[in-house]
């Protein structure tokens, strides 16, 4: 019995060994094929290394970038977020090959490229295989899930956001920002100089993560805040380990990264569930229409018609990770910004607050006097141009098949550097570089050349679902603080934006703010 054994354990570990000289065989021969197929098409890149591809020199021009502080009337930060790509855009050209890992990888920078990537319906263009801890963060929700998945995924979600839901939404938002206001009125009441310095990204950060409770999921601050704590956790994880080479199989070994990752996981997943059950306890076979209502309604219709779109409780909770960390993420970040450039262009500030005034007095705006906000508008807009949240988007072709003049190889990932394109001055004219909320009076088509050249939400049918959820959000919480605040930069501040999965201030963002005199 023990000889069979043995027989048996020796005979998989040939397997194993077979399989392993398989892949390292594959791993050295396929780039070479890969470098040859696209440098024909006159496609170059950087040096390909063994397993790590350029992730070393990505992370050595990163680190080296980390050290530029930047003046703050400049916003092209492109040389400390995005050194690698500028290097080799300067070096091979406008289109080029570069590898994560062993992964290949396709930059584009020509508009039309990028539509037909993005605006494709054909399916071919999957989003990317994720980094384990990233699919830990996002969950397998909307934004990670393709083809048939994808379709019922969205066709739950979609009804969340309509303009009447988002309308009715409006309220929820203005009394979390109202309580965030009333703190800073407190500290300012305790001040004999009436003003305070403070620090706005982390107050934002609570804020968004408080209107996602309540607005999509009904929860409590207190459940909120634990899940943006977990998640705060899991996304710092993220960063530290991103650009690690990735062994196939090394995610389901016990290391410590690991470990904290399914440890975080399993506590997302306890506070979800809490939430979860809360809803069910308290439904009486209704559910709510809000986006966790919808999900459960979807859940427990079994038998019923609609029930090919139904969820599972797993996916309910991705869909639950996925909402939590994009509906506070990325707007907590606009916001911060947003606060950044009308400090530095008190112009503009004092623009804003006639409009506001003008059209909301001192009332607690409604989502019809938020649609009467022109001017702000057009400012959120050139925020998103100069510091969109999200710095990348990626696609996998899922073929062989054909990209402009390219002849793209299944596998190869198309990269879009978002900032890159926001500040083509071809595109956006000669002040590309510069704050100009004008560009966008004649509506966001006929900003630039091109009529879809913001890609801060993609576009095309993977647009990002909740844009008009955190435009609405970011409109509310900026009109509500205008009517109340001047502010100004503090001189504390240092201008330094950092891709933490999202463009954010390195050490926060310090203002100084006063009240406005009755």
């Amino acid at each position: 019995m023990e000889g069979y054994i043995g027989l048996i354990l020796a005979s998989i570990l040939v397997i194993i060994t077979f399989r392993l000289l398989e892949v390292l065989l594959s791993l050295s021969w396929r780039p070479y094929m890969i470098k040859k197929h696209y440098r024909e098409q006159g496609i170059h890149g950087p040096e390909y290394k063994f397993m790590k591809g350029c992730l070393d020199e990505t992370k050595s021009l990163r680190s080296s970038a980390q050290g530029i502080t930047m003046d703050i009337n400049s916003h092209d930060y492109t040389s400390r977020v995005l050194p690698h790509y500028l290097k080799w855009l300067s070096i091979y050209g406008k289109t080029f090959l570069f590898w994560h890992g062993t992964t290949p990888r396709i930059c584009i920078t020509d508009i039309e490229l990028v539509k037909q990537v993005l605006s494709s319906k054909s399916g071919f263009y999957l989003k990317t295989e994720l980094h384990p801890t990233l699919v830990a963060l996002l969950g397998k929700g909307l934004v990670l899930v393709d083809g048939t998945d994808w379709v019922r995924h969205r066709r739950v979600v979609n009804p969340s956001f309509t303009i009447d839901k988002l309308k009715m939404m409006t309220k929820s938002m203005a009394e979390c920002t109202k309580s965030m206001i009333e703190e800073w009125e407190n500290h300012i009441a305790k001040e004999k100089s009436k003003q305070i310095e403070i620090e706005v990204n982390n107050h934002f950060e609570e804020l968004t993560a408080d209107i996602i409770s309540h607005t999509a999921f009904g929860s409590s601050y207190i459940k909120g805040k634990e899940v943006f704590s977990t998640q705060k956790e899991l996304q710092n994880l993220t960063f530290a380990t991103i650009l690690n080479v990735q062994i196939p199989g090394f995610q389901y070994l016990p290391t410590k990264n690991n470990r904290k990752m399914w440890s975080l996981e399993k506590k997302f997943k306890s506070i979800a569930m809490q939430i979860i059950h809360e809803r069910m306890a308290s439904s009486n076979g209704e559910y709510g229409n809000d986006l966790l209502g919808l999900m459960l309604e979807t859940c427990m219709t079994v038998g019923k018609e609609n029930n090919k779109n139904r969820l599972s409780m797993d996916e309910i909770i991705d869909e639950c990770k996925t909402f939590f960390f994009a509906g506070h993420e990325t707007t907590s970040h606009l916001l911060t910004w947003t606060m950044f450039l009308l400090s530095t262009n008190q112009d503009w500030q004092e623009k804003l607050r006639v409009e506001v005034l003008r059209e909301c007095g001192t009332e607690i705006p409604n989502a019809d006097m938020l649609t009467k906000l022109k001017l702000v508008n057009m400012v959120l807009l050139e925020v998103l141009r100069l510091y969109s949240p999200v710095t990348y988007l990626f696609r996998k072709a899922s073929q062989d098949m054909k990209l402009g003049s390219i002849n793209l190889l299944k596998g190869t990932t198309i990269g879009i550097p978002i900032p890159i394109l926001h500040r083509d001055k071809e595109m956006w004219g000669p002040d590309a570089e510069k704050f100009n909320p004008l560009r966008f009076e004649n509506g966001l088509s006929k900003a630039a050349k091109h009529p879809n050249a913001l890609l801060s939400f993609s576009m095309g049918p993977r647009v990002c679902i909740g844009q008009n959820f955190a435009m609405l959000e970011a409109k509310t919480v900026i009109a509500m603080i205008i009517q109340r605040f001047s502010f100004s930069i503090s001189p504390n501040y240092v201008h330094k934006p950092i891709d933490s999965l999202a463009l954010q201030p390195m050490y926060g963002l310090q203002i100084i703010l006063k009240p406005l005199e009755s």
